[in-house]
């Protein structure tokens, strides 16, 4: 089997008022003001991204508007294929409450990247476990199918979060503690050995 070179490239940020509570699976524009100040960013990315490659995004629109500066900036447009299994952890009841409040019922610290433990599932909504499960099964299905392609995915903080959980075979919770900047490249690689890490949260170019 020929390896699969992954790119996970984080979306671009998102609208002030969303950053305020969690957001989770909603569909939440992106920052006008940052889509602007960050042509330099897209232009990097559009240069050092491979091609060809096979171009997926999540089921949210933050994602299709990321890949779509790009081509803007300098990437020949590609047909962009909806994966719904990289779509961010679903928070049920607990999306649109404050970022702080939640952390609070855990006593999670502010600087922490996520406020709710890896095993908790919020009402309707996933555990990080969970996505780490529902995402290490799409990395599985996608290298077997996709043997000697770059796959560039744009997905999101915890999705690639999770998708380090997989490749490294750690748990949920330590994966939790790794930094994932938006626009932010993690790179691996599928071998008939095993997996490659290239890269975690490397800035555009």
């Amino acid at each position: 089997m020929k390896p699969v070179r992954f790119w996970l490239l984080r979306h671009a940020l998102v609208e002030a008022r969303a950053r305020a509570v969690l957001y989770g699976a909603r569909d939440v524009a992106l920052c006008p003001l940052a889509l602007a100040a960050e042509r330099a960013q897209y232009e990097r990315l559009a240069a050092r991204l491979p091609r060809p490659a096979r171009w997926l995004i999540s089921p949210l629109s933050r994602t299709r508007e990321t890949a779509r500066a790009i081509f803007a900036a300098g990437y020949p447009e590609q047909t962009l294929t909806v994966e719904p299994a990289l779509i961010e952890q679903a928070l049920g009841a607990w999306e649109g409450l404050p970022q702080h409040e939640v952390a609070a019922l855990f006593a999670r610290r502010p600087d922490q990247f996520w406020p709710l433990p890896a095993a908790t599932r919020p009402p309707g909504g996933e555990s990080m476990a969970d996505v780490v499960a529902r995402v290490g099964v799409c990395l599985t299905r996608l290298a077997a199918d996709h043997g000697g392609e770059d796959v560039i995915a744009v997905a999101h903080g915890g999705v690639i979060r999770a998708a380090l959980a997989h490749v490294l075979g750690i748990a949920a919770e330590q994966a939790q503690n790794i930094s994932v900047a938006n626009l932010s490249l993690t790179r691996f690689e599928w071998h008939r050995e095993g997996w490659w890490i290239g890269g975690v949260n490397e800035g555009p170019g």
